[in-house]
């Protein structure tokens, strides 16, 4: 069984910047990657950045490209979004993934295991 467990979710004005963790509790896989989706209202879910599970790859989608970075910690079974320069239109609850086939994929099905969600919210 795996649990994701998500933290540092919180009101943030705009310009300013938020951190954060997902915990991967459980068994652990050879290869896998790591994502954060995020969900707007009356938008459909989409993934953010992922990361490979020995940090060699990345994924960023356009619009949070130069301002999410996306690290993992594998001693600590941790990944963590650092989010720069946030936007009003970043507002939404965000939501860690692991994809356990390494898929490489972008898309919701492809991910295996998710965590509760985390909201954030950025004031203009």
């Amino acid at each position: 069984q795996v649990q994701l467990v998500e933290s540092g979710g919180g009101l943030v004005q705009a310009g300013g910047s938020l951190r954060l963790s997902c915990a991967v509790i459980g068994r652990t896989f050879s290869r896998y990657a790591m994502g954060w989706f995020r969900q707007a209202p009356g938008k459909e879910r989409e993934l953010v950045a992922a990361i490979s599970w020995n940090g060699g790859s990345t994924y960023y989608a356009d619009s949070v490209k130069g301002r999410f970075t996306i690290s993992g910690d594998n001693a600590k079974n941790t990944v963590t979004l650092q989010m720069n320069s946030l936007k009003p239109e970043d507002t939404a609850v965000y939501y860690c993934a692991l994809d356990r086939w390494y898929s490489g994929s972008t898309k919701l099905r492809d991910y295996d295991y998710w965590g509760q969600g985390t909201q954030v919210t950025v004031s203009s």
